[in-house]
């Protein structure tokens, strides 16, 4: 390899490696102070550690080396044909394609019981389609960016007066659990390539505010799911894993099973992203070899991430939250459950790699007005508020709506008073929040508890990740509005 892709390397490591390793190390600390576990389970968390982190690296290396390159030179040719049939028509394809290997929304269908997880991810990746369409001709039609949140969010609190109760925290989770590591980079990669070449230039602003329509659009198909379909079962059968590896050998084969499968699965799930990619660079595109070959190599990067990830997701975080879940609710000390989830909501929000990309570019665009360290505080600590209200909802049954409605109408309200690139940024940034490590540690650890309890785990733990992508909405544009008010621009 060459010393720059050992750098990439070396670098993606090390974020990967803050984002597992705090929270790995808080999870045996209370393995080993509070929550008595299994042998089997110990060791299954630290080999599927191990797969997060081999995964995580791999991963975003792809996403970094693959999708973004692939993502300016489709939006770049799109918006050079000045079509508009064109432009919504591929948004249409590239949405769905890219949106079916998103790893947190993977994570995600494989929890949410009861949906069949090929219909769930269908109709996320169909909404992601319709909705990156609309983006694109919000910049082709030069829309008002509050406006459209304003029309949409007012329609899906509309919908959800008729949406059957056990979909509506899964719904808005889906908005969430969409827009991770392998959409949010091809996503607005798109979108500047498009912008720019439409105007010739580019500005700050055109990187901000797609990510945002985009996750509107798995609420409201799910919503719509959930007004024409029966659930094959109840509350009751969604799955509380457990890990069964009494020896090594078992351990082995769990381990070998699952990376079969994901191998299966993420090389379907690829296959529409590199058949896309290799038509358009042979009949239209052309792109130099060499950019064709790094974009080749980021894509069995992404691949073997993919699978690795899932595997240890599967049979190392979900056993030991579930676990951790269930004791905390069974002790004496319920409020536990709260004070655990905040802990690990501040943690895990700190350790995410793409939050620390965004407090970057926050800190640039503000002059070194809003720093990294401020930005960080903030997120850590409204993170750390929604994962307890979630642990709150998981012992009181509180409704989901009740939360999310005032949350919605305050982030909205915001964005007629906020500067403008401060609501594109804080509306992006709830997918970049509610990364991987949510849908895979903390969602478990609420189910686990619900079951516990024995409440609706479909309307008391679903939700989760709604909250988490909420809170950044309002956390970033009260810290725009402070800046303003300072003199900034």
């Amino acid at each position: 390899m060459s010393f720059e892709t050992n750098m990439a390397v070396r670098e993606k490591f090390l974020e990967a490696l803050r984002s597992v390793l705090s929270v790995a190390v808080l999870v045996f600390v209370l393995m080993l102070v509070f929550v008595p576990t299994p042998f089997d389970v110990m060791v299954s968390f630290a080999v599927g550690t191990v797969f997060l982190l081999v995964g995580m690296t791999l991963f975003t290396l792809g996403a970094d080396v693959a999708m973004k390159p692939m993502g300016g030179i489709l939006g770049s040719f799109i918006a050079g044909r000045k079509k508009t049939w064109l432009l919504v028509s591929m948004g249409l394809v590239l949405g769905f394609i890219i949106t079916i290997t998103e790893p947190g929304l993977l994570v995600f269908a494989e929890l949410a019981a009861g949906i069949p997880s090929l219909i769930l991810i269908v109709s996320v990746a169909v909404g992601v389609g319709v909705f990156l369409a609309i983006g694109f001709l919000r910049e082709v039609l030069h829309l008002s960016f509050k406006y459209i949140l304003l029309a949409f969010y007012s329609l899906i609190f509309i919908v959800a007066l008729f949406v059957p109760e056990n979909f509506l925290p899964i719904a808005f989770d889906s908005g969430g659990a969409t827009t991770g590591s392998m959409t949010v980079p091809f996503i607005m990669a798109l979108g500047v390539g498009i912008a720019c070449a439409q105007k010739g230039s580019c500005t700050e602003d055109d990187n901000f505010g797609l990510i945002a329509i985009c996750s509107i659009g798995p609420i409201l198909t799910v919503m719509a799911l959930g007004l024409i379909y029966t659930p094959e079962s109840g509350a009751a059968d969604y799955v509380v894993y457990t890990a069964t590896t009494a020896d090594s050998a078992a351990l082995g084969a769990a381990y070998s099973g699952a990376l079969l499968r994901y191998m299966r699965e993420m090389l379907l799930s690829l296959a529409p992203v590199v058949v896309v990619f290799l038509a358009f660079s042979l009949l239209a595109i052309r792109p130099p070899a060499g950019t064709v070959v790094r974009i080749l190599f980021g894509i069995l990067s992404t691949y073997a991430g993919l699978v690795l990830f899932l595997t240890g997701a599967q049979l190392g975080f979900f056993p030991v939250g579930n676990l951790l879940g269930h004791c905390l609710a069974e002790s004496d000390y319920k409020g536990l459950l709260v004070v655990v989830g905040m802990v690990f909501g501040y943690f895990v929000i700190r350790a995410e790699p793409a939050i620390s990309v965004l407090n970057k570019q926050v800190e640039d665009i503000t002059g070194g007005g809003i720093s990294q360290r401020a930005m960080k505080l903030s997120l850590s600590f409204g993170v750390a508020l929604a994962i307890g209200i979630s642990m709150l909802r998981v012992l009181t049954g509180l409704p989901i709506e009740w939360v999310l409605l005032p949350g919605y109408v305050l982030s909205v309200g915001l964005s007629f008073v906020t500067p403008k690139i401060f609501t594109s940024i804080a509306f992006d940034s709830g997918g970049v929040a509610s990364g991987p490590l949510t849908s895979a540690f903390l969602l478990p650890l609420a189910i686990g508890a619900s079951h516990s309890l024995g409440g609706n785990i479909a309307t008391d733990a679903f939700g989760l990740i709604a909250m988490v992508a909420m809170t950044p909405l309002i956390a970033i544009q009260v810290m725009g509005l402070y800046y303003a008010r300072k003199g900034g621009r």
